[in-house]
C-alpha cells in the first residue's frame, strides 16, 4: 500500500484553524484593550479582525474542510479514511481525476461513477515535493492515478 495523501492534512484541518482563531482573538482583544485604555473605543476598530475571520472561514470551508484525512493506493483500490470512517473504492469506478496545482494546499479530486460514503467527489491533499518549479508541473500522484485508471479502462475493452 502506498500513501497518496499528505501527512500535513491533519495540520491543515485541525491545528491551523485553532491557531488562526487564537491569533484573531488575541488581535481583537488587543485592539479592544488598547482602545479601552485610551478611552476612545469604537466598534469599527474591530472590523479588520472580523473581516479576516469571515474571509478565513470562507477559505477554510471552500479549500480545506472537504479534504479527506487519508488516501492510500492498494493495487486497484483506493482506501479512503475520514474522521474514523473508511471506505474501499475501486479504481474501475473512477470517472475522472482532477488536480489543482495553483492552490494551497494542492488538491486532487477523484470523481466516482457511484456514490461512496464520502460522496461522488473524493478530494484529498497529495504528498508533494516542495520546490518552486513543482507549482508549474503536473502532480505526479494525479498523473499516476490517471494512468492507472486509463490502464484499467483499456483492460475492460
Amino acid at each position: 500500500m502506498r500513501r497518496l495523501s499528505s501527512t500535513l492534512t491533519m495540520f491543515y484541518k485541525r491545528v491551523f484553524p485553532v491557531i488562526w482563531l487564537l491569533v484573531m482573538a488575541s488581535a481583537g482583544f488587543t485592539i479592544w484593550k488598547v482602545s479601552e485604555r485610551t478611552g476612545n473605543f469604537e466598534w469599527p476598530s474591530l472590523m479588520p479582525v472580523l473581516f479576516m475571520l469571515v474571509i478565513g472561514s470562507i477559505l477554510y470551508k471552500t479549500l480545506i474542510s472537504g479534504l479527506l484525512d487519508e488516501v492510500w493506493l492498494d493495487g486497484q483500490y483506493l482506501l479512503v479514511k475520514n474522521r474514523g470512517q473508511q471506505a474501499r473504492l475501486r479504481l474501475a469506478d473512477v470517472v475522472n481525476v482532477n488536480f489543482s496545482t495553483m492552490t494551497n494546499p494542492r488538491r486532487i479530486t477523484v470523481m466516482l461513477r457511484t456514490d461512496s460514503p464520502f460522496g461522488r467527489h473524493v478530494t484529498f491533499m497529495p504528498v508533494s515535493s516542495i520546490s518552486f518549479m513543482s507549482a508549474f508541473k503536473p502532480d505526479p500522484i494525479a498523473t499516476d492515478l490517471i494512468e492507472r485508471v486509463d490502464a484499467i479502462r483499456q483492460e475492460r475493452r
